[in-house]
């Protein structure tokens, strides 16, 4: 009798073993978590790219401004969140097949290694980000370079919440990732 078949009588094995059920139960949760790193990335891809703050100084025709798009980083920030949006949006039809054929390999194999790029795009852009919001937070006073998120308080805000947003998809792909891995590994 093979580890995981369930014997009803005498050489008669049942044609749905247990590791079909947890299989199922993993695809899920790998369901699941897409939606819920998909919504992750797009908030903050959405967050980024509508953050901006104008502040006055001395008169209303002289103003400080600050966008987004005035740091590479940020943008870059933008473009991988958008890249990993759109591919956990693609791959949602996958998961579904993987709901109700729980036994798939290719294409478990497939969406693990797209899954280890996209996680690889993500944590880069949202590193990069990372780096300029401490800068803007904290600053540098070994190089001359002021803190000025007590100036652009607002702006500081949406940088770090999207921040959150972009590490809460990281968590997640990198969940998601392992979760695949249980799946092949409990294949029938």
């Amino acid at each position: 009798m093979k580890a995981g078949a369930i014997e009803l009588e005498e050489g008669v094995k049942s044609s749905t073993p247990r590791s079909t059920a947890v299989n199922k139960g993993v695809s899920v949760l790998d369901f699941i978590f897409r939606i819920l790193a998909l919504i992750g990335t797009l908030g903050s891809a959405i967050a980024m790219v509508t953050t901006n703050e104008t502040l006055p100084f001395f008169t209303r025709f002289l103003r400080f401004r600050a966008e987004y798009d005035d740091l590479p980083s940020f943008t870059f920030f933008v473009v991988a969140n958008a890249i990993v949006t759109g591919y956990l949006l693609l791959s949602l039809p996958f998961s579904i097949f993987h709901i109700v054929r729980s036994s798939a390999k290719n294409t478990r194999i497939v969406l693990i290694f797209f899954d280890m790029a996209m996680l690889a795009l993500l944590t880069s852009g949202a590193s990069a980000a990372a780096a300029i919001v401490y800068l803007a937070h904290k600053g540098n006073t070994k190089v001359n370079w002021l803190a000025i998120c007590q100036q652009f308080n607002s702006f500081c805000e949406r940088t770090s919440g999207a921040l959150i947003g972009s590490f809460v998809g990281v968590v997640l792909l990198g969940v998601m990732i392992m979760l695949a891995g249980v799946a092949l590994a409990r294949r029938p």
